[in-house]
């Protein structure tokens, strides 16, 4: 079954928690409110800068003995809310997720490459950060190729999410809660303009 014939012009469909979970890999979709919703259709920019960030946060934290996560990896928020993010990290010192099923630990990261539909900006930048907030991501990025900004947010003590950096160029070398990983902010700007070129 195509997402086409489970979101169609009526709506989006209503699942259970365990029929989104029991959906194959080929069926797009996040679980919000009950409700299958669609997803953002990623284009090579977006799935160039995915690629690099999963590259660079592996090489730091599998020697490290912490875990990363692609874009399929789904998060059971709760009953009626399932999150796909587009990168997922898991810090040595905290608790693994499962090596099957559903996770339902919270990652240390969550990581979304924003896109560029106003849609998709208002998911990530919006309803997002209120979904990971509540399941406790200790931090939240989001990196946006079109603005070519990241932003590090981190949960405060209050459940809300706070700013705890904000950058546009250079390498970064002090980035909150990974110590020793270093962002080479310019590499990843420089992928996007070659893609744009």
């Amino acid at each position: 079954m195509s997402q086409r014939a489970l979101i169609d012009e009526s709506g989006p469909l209503e699942l259970s928690l365990a029929e989104w979970l029991d959906l194959s890999e080929d069926e797009p979709g996040e679980l919000v409110d009950g409700r299958l919703e669609e997803e953002e259709v990623p284009d090579f920019v977006h799935e160039a800068l995915v690629a690099l960030l999963i590259h660079l946060f592996g090489g730091w934290v599998f020697p490290r003995g912490g875990m990363v996560g692609g874009s399929e990896v789904k998060l059971v928020l709760g009953d009626r809310q399932g999150r796909k993010p587009d990168l997922v990290v898991y810090l040595p010192s905290s608790p693994m997720p499962p090596g099957r099923g559903p996770v339902r630990v919270p990652p240390d990261i969550a990581v979304e490459v924003v896109s560029p539909r106003p849609r998709d900006i208002r998911r990530d930048r919006v309803d997002k950060l209120y979904d990971y907030a509540a399941f406790g991501i200790r931090f939240y990025w989001l990196v946006d190729p079109e603005l070519r900004t990241l932003e590090i947010l981190e949960l405060g003590w209050d459940g809300r999410y706070v700013h705890a950096l904000g950058a546009t160029s250079g390498t970064l070398d002090a980035v909150p809660g990974c110590e020793g990983l270093v962002v080479d902010l310019d590499a990843l700007w420089e992928t996007v303009s070659r893609l744009s070129a």
